[in-house]
């Protein structure tokens, strides 16, 4: 393989391996790797038995001037801010959307500093978060119904509520009320402003809060119900959340400020928990906030119910693997009510290792410019390199011959004029005496060869050569190296120069490639 042909083969990989970074990858949820939970079970297979198709999607949470130590408005933070929404964008459009969902459910967060933003930075959040998810400004999808929960990062907790209360009614205004209940298929969905539960009771929010779940708990329970909070119910500390759990268990912590106020919290306290569930009875319970997944069973004496936290769809809040849930609710009566948590079904959903994606642009881009700058110049041919072994493997051949012939030899002692004994080699098959023998010269007890005197006769011309050139052989030693070192330089120029060339035209060809995969998915069609 010649130089242009290495340029070659490697536009071709840099191509397929953008190709798969910027696209491919988004493609296989939706193709390979995830599917509605429904069209597994065995109940899918009862005549007249339909679901209705429900995305839940956690935390998108837009980061913004309070998320990383940058300038507002920085060269920096903007590149962030655009990565950072084009992955959540190319994985609604390319990873969700595609399983034609009936329903999308948000679990809250969906900004970063909701409650620390002006109206105008509100706003254009607002509108980065409609351009993401494919919405209209009414924040509403032309064929899918869309609901909304609202999360601590877009109201704040009950510390925030009472001296910005501003920031609730902006909400409110635009993702509409906080507590709400709706029905897909045959189950009822309950959402729940979980940053108000902990609240003092005699605030306005958080008695509101708690007379629509009294409320709720009058009521004849028609069909099973899915409990949404944003906040996960309580857990005891370092409770097992299940295979998925990618990072450490997050325990309890609740922050209040000198007015016993609520600043932060993990998880809702125990005592609200329990209110909960005994009010609302569910089978299942959805939850956000953590930005990992998290499976637990919350356990009564009379019933049990599912918590699954779902994480993160963003790759920029500390989870290596964002998801998303499908969930399939059913639509019809199930033949068996003894179960009633069979109506509702799930499937959690991975989506592409943003982070790992980048690192092996980082490893390609590094093998690429070891390949520019140590590719031979002549290239490698594989023949060529065919041959080498094959050159080799005859070489070794003959090199055991020659050992075996070698062990088939008899061997003769010789003494030379200094007594020395040498072991000369002959053929076992030959006579002892040769004609050429009879013509050796004796000197006391040792023979002479006329081979040998030739050889004694060479060594010392050769050793009189040495000794004249001694002197000039150190000035030539000299002035080769110096040789040496000047062609060393030459080559690495040529070969920065070479590199420096192909990596321009590896660049011209995927260059364009990279920008065209980023903006056909940023504009909007």
């Amino acid at each position: 393989m010649k130089q242009r042909e290495l340029t070659v083969a490697l536009c071709v990989i840099w191509a397929v391996t953008l190709l798969y970074g910027e696209m491919v990858a988004y493609w296989l949820p939706s193709f390979s790797t995830c599917s509605w939970p429904h069209l597994h079970s065995p109940n899918s297979k009862v005549d007249g038995l339909r679901y209705a198709k429900i995305a839940v999607i956690a935390d998108p949470q837009l980061m913004d001037k309070t998320s990383l130590p940058l300038a507002p408005k920085s060269l920096a933070l903007e590149v962030v801010q655009f990565y950072t929404d084009l992955y959540m964008r190319r994985a609604f459009l390319a990873s969700i959307l595609p399983h034609k969902p009936d329903v999308i459910l948000f679990l809250g967060d969906h900004f970063d500093g909701g409650p620390f933003l002006s109206d105008e930075e509100w706003q254009e959040s607002l509108s980065r978060f409609n351009h993401i998810f494919a919405l209209d400004k009414q924040g509403k999808h032309r064929d899918i119904q869309v609901y909304y929960l609202s999360g601590n990062h877009d109201i704040g907790y009950e510390f925030t509520h009472s001296r910005r209360p501003e920031v609730v009614n902006r909400y409110e205004k635009a993702f509409g009320p906080r507590n709400y209940r709706f029905t897909a298929g045959k189950v009822e969905f309950v959402a729940i402003d979980a940053q108000t539960l902990d609240a003092h009771r005699q605030e306005n929010l958080a008695s509101s809060t708690w007379e629509f779940v009294k409320n709720i708990s009058k009521d004849d329970q028609s069909f099973p119900r899915v409990l949404l909070t944003h906040i996960p119910l309580y857990r005891r500390d370092w409770t097992n959340c299940g295979p998925n759990r990618n990072s450490e268990i997050i325990n309890q912590r609740v922050t209040r400020a000198a007015d016993n106020q609520i600043r932060y919290q993990n998880y809702i306290s125990e005592e609200s928990s329990n209110v909960l569930l005994e009010s609302i009875k569910p089978v299942l319970i959805l939850s956000g906030h953590d930005h990992d997944q998290c499976t637990i069973t919350h356990k009564s004496k009379f019933w049990s119910a599912k918590e699954h936290t779902v994480g993160t769809v963003s790759w920029q809040q500390g989870n290596l693997y964002p998801s998303f849930m499908l969930l399939s609710a059913s639509n019809s009566l199930l033949p068996n009510t003894s179960n009633p948590e069979e109506a509702v079904l799930t499937q959690l959903c991975f989506l592409p290792m943003q982070i790992f994606i980048y690192i092996w642009y980082l490893v390609l881009f590094v093998f690429t410019l070891l390949a520019l700058l140590l590719w031979p110049t002549s290239g490698v041919s594989f023949w060529n390199q065919l041959g080498h072994v094959k050159q080799l493997i005859t070489s070794s051949f003959s090199r055991m011959k020659e050992k075996n012939e070698d062990l088939d030899c008899e061997y003769e002692m010789i003494w030379d004029a200094e007594g020395s004994m040498h072991l000369v080699k002959k053929a076992s098959n030959t006579p002892m005496t040769r004609s050429s023998e009879t013509t050796s010269i004796e000197r006391g007890g040792a023979v002479i060869r006329p081979t040998a005197r030739k050889n004694i006769s060479q060594e010392s011309e050769i050793s009189v050569s040495v000794d004249n050139n001694a002197d000039i052989g150190g000035d030539h030693i000299a002035k080769t190296a110096l040789r040496t070192s000047k062609s060393w330089r030459k080559i690495g120029i040529q070969r920065l120069v070479r590199a420096f060339q192909m990596l321009c035209i590896i660049a011209a060809v995927n260059v364009p490639l990279y920008i065209i995969l980023l903006f056909e998915d940023w504009i909007d069609q």
